[in-house]
This record gives C-alpha cells, structure tokens and sequence, in this order.
C-alpha cells in the first residue's frame, strides 16, 4: 500500500504553506550589491527602532519600526510596486519586516545581510 498525503511539510519562512519548490518572498543582498541598488528607484525602508535610528541610518531611508504594533498598518500604506530595500540592526527583524511585507502583497523586497552592523562596518 502507497499512502499520500496533501498535508503541507512544515511551514516556510513565509509564514504561509507553501510546496518545496516555493521560493523566499524577499533576495538577501550583501553590502555591495545594497549599496549598489540605492542609486536605482527604490525605498530604503530601516525597520529599527527609534533609538536605534537616532545612532545613525543610511541616507535617505524612511523609518518604520518593525516592533510597533502599527507596523502593519504603516506599510499597508506604501506602494507595493515599488522596490524595498529593508534593513534592521543586524538582519534579523529585517527579515520578519520582508516577510510581514510580502504577506501584504508587496514583491519586490530586499533584506540586507548583515543589517546596519555590517553597513557601517563597510562604509565608514
């Protein structure tokens, strides 16, 4: 006997069922390939918190923290055409920001490796 079953394996990143073959809602990007992006149109989205970003930020980067209970609905607001370059301290609440983003339906959605540690590391 041969059983199957349509149950989903576990869950991805996205937060949402999906077949193996499913891909990542967001591409990660290492500095370089970041900075390199920034002279395109897109929005550099930094999704620390305010004392954080009072430490300092990339030039030009909008801020919504990813922590607020209104993250949601700040982002709801943004153009989900446009193209998001999202970042955080280190990486990590950048990539639940992407992944909260694309579940709104935005796709063009960048996380920075490495966050603003790593950019600051490399550009100063």
């Amino acid at each position: 006997m041969i059983a199957f079953s349509c149950q989903p394996k576990t869950q991805q990143a996205t937060g949402e069922h999906s077949s193996p073959a499913a891909q990542s809602p967001f591409t990660n990007l290492s500095v370089a390939e970041f900075d390199k992006m920034m002279h395109e149109d897109v929005v550099v989205l930094d999704v620390r918190t305010p004392q954080e970003t009072a430490m300092g930020k990339i030039d030009g980067a909008i801020e919504i923290d990813v922590t607020d209970p209104s993250f949601a609905q700040k982002t709801s607001q943004l153009d989900k055409d446009k193209t998001y370059l999202v970042y955080c301290r280190s990486g990590r609440r950048s990539v639940s920001a992407c992944t909260a983003m694309a579940e709104q339906g935005f796709g063009h959605l960048y996380n920075l490796v490495g966050g603003y540690t790593a950019w600051s590391a490399e550009k100063h």
